[in-house]
């Protein structure tokens, strides 16, 4: 009978003791959420022969805590008087190479000169800079942003090509429609390809097709790819448009074609008279 008691009243404590651990977890996680500000509640076991225990850690992360990107190059330019290495090799305004001098020395000369520093290669050992006034950087700045649009166009993909085959025996009329269609395309500035066909008992040539097809197109169009033999009876060639610092040279060089071929015009209006006087 005292047996019973006592089981009994175990029984009775361990009940009480699980409501009170479970009204205090329960208070507990009540409380976390409020207390917590950046970081998730987790379980922090600092020994494997310990309970863990409940705490607040930060969270894993690789990114770089600075904006700044190490690997972004920096922009072509003054670097003022921000220079982080002691020693320098510095080139002047004209180009010539000064030596290497303590960055004091070189912004001594900067001042000195009313000039500008910049950083032209950092990977050089010790890195070179050079003094340049703010025309030469304006300049310089327009030369890179051309080249890099250009860069930037010549990745886009391969130009667009327009294809032509015909016989060399084709007819006058029909050759000049093909070659009209060309100088459109070319004025597109299409690439375009020209395929001539060997016609059987013709002994035209091919490459005086070609030349013909240039000739009338050769205000605006050169060869992309020169006349050539692709297999027996088969010749092609690509046209492309000339670019404007071609356009420029070709108009630069008929103008001086028409100016030396004016003097021989009028060399010959002034001996012909000369010749009638003989004959009288």
């Amino acid at each position: 009978m005292t047996a019973l008691c006592l089981l009994k009243l175990l029984r009775q404590a361990t009940r009480k003791e699980n409501r009170f651990t479970r009204s205090l977890c329960g208070a507990i996680l009540a409380e976390t959420p409020q207390r917590r500000i950046l970081s998730e509640p987790s379980l922090v076991v600092p020994d494997s022969t310990k309970p863990p225990v409940l705490g607040a850690t930060n969270p894993f992360c690789t990114a770089v805590k600075s904006g700044a990107d190490p690997k972004r190059k920096a922009a072509f330019g003054s670097v003022g008087r921000r220079i982080p290495y002691r020693i320098l090799h510095v080139i002047n305004e004209n180009g010539e190479s000064l030596g290497n001098m303590h960055r004091a020395e070189a912004l001594k000369l900067m001042d000195q000169h009313n000039l500008k520093l910049v950083l032209l290669r950092e990977s050089a050992e010790p890195p070179v800079y050079r003094l340049m006034t703010g025309k030469q950087i304006h300049e310089e700045q327009l030369r890179r942003a051309e080249k890099k649009k250009a860069s930037a166009k010549a990745g886009r993909g391969p130009q667009v090509r327009k294809e032509l085959s015909f016989s060399s025996s084709i007819a006058r009329n029909d050759l000049e429609t093909k070659t009209k269609q060309i100088a459109q395309w070319i004025e597109k500035k299409y690439h375009v390809k020209v395929t001539v066909r060997q016609a059987k008992d013709s002994a035209a040539d091919m490459f005086t097709v070609f030349d013909q097809i240039l000739k009338t197109v050769s205000e605006k169009a050169t060869y992309l790819s020169k006349p050539k033999v692709i297999k027996e009876g088969v010749s092609t060639c690509v046209l492309r448009h000339m670019s404007e610092k071609e356009l420029k040279a070709q108009q630069k060089l008929e103008k001086q074609k028409l100016e030396n071929s004016i003097p021989v015009a009028r060399k010959d209006e002034n001996e012909a008279p000369k010749s009638s006087e003989l004959n009288q």
